[in-house]
């Protein structure tokens, strides 16, 4: 399995040269020069596996075992998922009215996050022990990414992690599970400035060829191909798990309602469908729709600025997986996904071409969900099953509230389909007790695990980037001071 840039621009590389990239050199993102696609029988043998083993299976497909060895993968896989509290890893509640919440949460952070980092954590420990390297990995953050990637490598003396977070965007809980990890290797910048805006230094510095290249630079947000990868067993799991039988011909879809931002879990669920697993996708984001309206209108632009939303870590303008969403639908047309995204780097509007956009619509369904509508999901979920959804989750939770199956009332919802009922799963990707404000909000009482109360005792360290300043900057002199200690 070799992976190839989806601007086409640079040469083909192995898993390992996927790992260790941020961008590719093109700046384009790396995808499989193939899609496996899986059939009937391999389909019916995987239904029983557990979360686990669902992963190993997923990753043998797209790791060499001549990088590494079957049994190798096997243990990296246990190992990053020796921490999780849950005995299955990921656990489905199942509640009235056909909600069926896949809780992703269960890691360290209480965050879905914790689950593709884990795994990649270990990835990078393994090449690295091998080849007795060091990298540098810059991370920007809107809320769980940072703490499940400082979780993932913190106390690794070869990798440093440079993590930048918008300040007073993160709930407090995200924030102090980032500024609470005192490691030589861990480097926590609190940003003045938006999610879109911390990453505008990072690009900066993957974009300077040979600084990159000195500290050996690397991402660990979803850019990474490592953390798609992992994710696209949500969906088999998922699948698996609220599909009636597999028995039928054809065999039954499932709906599977996704929490979306950046697009990498969303990406995830693409590419589980190439290859041939029958389920129907729905992004659902809040008010910061650019998703939305790229599969509604093929109208893939920024809005005038970044909305505050309860769903916090979804506050994104600038959701970079689009990229391979588009090139895959685009059948990998490298040369037209080059032109649309240097079109949209000038201009930060595209309009897609008609093909490509029809292609999408067909592949993905998508509603947007207002601060008023999670808090209603919120309190009717509470109300009918004395269960806590994150403000993230509830966004997937409105949309299954606003269908004719289980609509109170005729919705006038951005949401509402007549498609007829079929099963749906909602990913869940966080734990409410990190988003105290929201459940206050919604009227409710927070439920706050002890390691979440422990956090607001514990000593603190992070650096503040002010605005004004050249952030990009004051990363390259943190950095290149860092490198005296390797």
């Amino acid at each position: 399995m070799e992976y190839i840039s989806t601007r086409g621009g640079t040469r083909a590389v192995d898993f390992e040269g996927a790992l260790f990239s941020g961008y590719a050199p093109d700046g384009g993102l790396f995808m499989p020069q193939s899609i496996p696609l899986l059939d009937r029988d391999t389909l019916r043998r995987w239904s029983s596996l557990c979360y686990r083993e669902l992963v190993k299976e997923l990753c043998s497909l797209f790791i060499s075992p001549k990088l590494v060895p079957r049994d190798t993968l096997n243990n990296l896989i246990d190992r990053a998922f020796s921490r999780f509290r849950h005995k299955d890893v990921v656990h489905l509640s199942r509640l009235k009215d056909g909600l069926n919440v896949l809780e992703l949460w269960h890691g360290v952070t209480y965050a879905f996050k914790d689950l593709s980092l884990s795994c990649t954590g270990q990835f990078l420990q393994y090449f690295l022990e091998k080849k007795q390297k060091h990298v540098t990995i810059l991370v920007g953050t809107s809320g769980d990414t940072g703490s499940s990637a400082i979780e993932s490598v913190r106390g690794q003396k070869n990798m440093d992690i440079f993590v930048l977070l918008p300040k007073g965007l993160c709930t407090h809980i995200q924030e102090l599970q980032m500024t609470t990890v005192i490691e030589d290797n861990v480097h926590v910048f609190a940003a003045h400035g938006n999610s879109d805006e911390i990453d505008e230094p990072i690009k900066e510095l993957f974009a300077d060829v040979d600084f990159a290249r000195k500290y050996n630079l690397m991402s660990l947000n979803s850019v990474n191909w490592s953390r798609i990868m992992v994710q696209i067993a949500h969906y088999f799991y998922a699948y698996f798990q609220c599909a009636p039988s597999l028995d039928t011909t054809p065999l039954p879809v499932v709906e599977i309602v996704v929490p979306t931002g950046g697009g990498g879990n969303i990406t995830g669920g693409c590419i589980a469908q190439k290859m041939g697993l029958p389920i129907r996708l729905v992004a659902v984001v809040n008010s910061n729709d650019i998703i939305h309206r790229t599969v509604q209108h093929g109208d893939f632009s920024l809005a005038e600025s970044v909305k505050a939303t309860l769903a916090s870590a979804m506050d994104i303008q600038e959701p970079y997986n689009v990229e391979r969403i588009l090139w895959l639908l685009s059948g990998s047309d490298c040369r037209l996904i080059k032109m649309l995204m240097e079109q949209f780097s000038v201009s930060k509007s595209v309009k897609l071409p008609e093909d490509l956009h029809r292609k999408l619509s067909k592949t993905l369904r998508s509603c947007s969900a207002s601060d008023q509508d999670i808090v209603g999901a919120m309190r009717r979920c509470w109300e009918e099953n004395q269960y806590l959804l994150c403000p993230h989750s509830a966004v997937a939770a409105h949309y299954h509230y606003s269908q004719p199956d289980t609509a109170r009332l005729h919705p006038k919802s951005s949401c509402f389909s007549f498609l007829s009922s079929i099963p749906r799963c909602c990913l869940a990707p966080a734990s409410a007790a990190k988003f105290q404000d929201a459940v206050l909000r919604a009227g409710l009482v927070p439920q706050i695990p002890p390691e979440i109360t422990a956090l607001t005792v514990m000593e603190t360290r992070s650096t503040a980037l002010e605005r004004g300043q050249d952030w990009a900057q004051v990363l390259r002199g943190r950095i290149e001071a860092g490198a005296q200690r390797w």
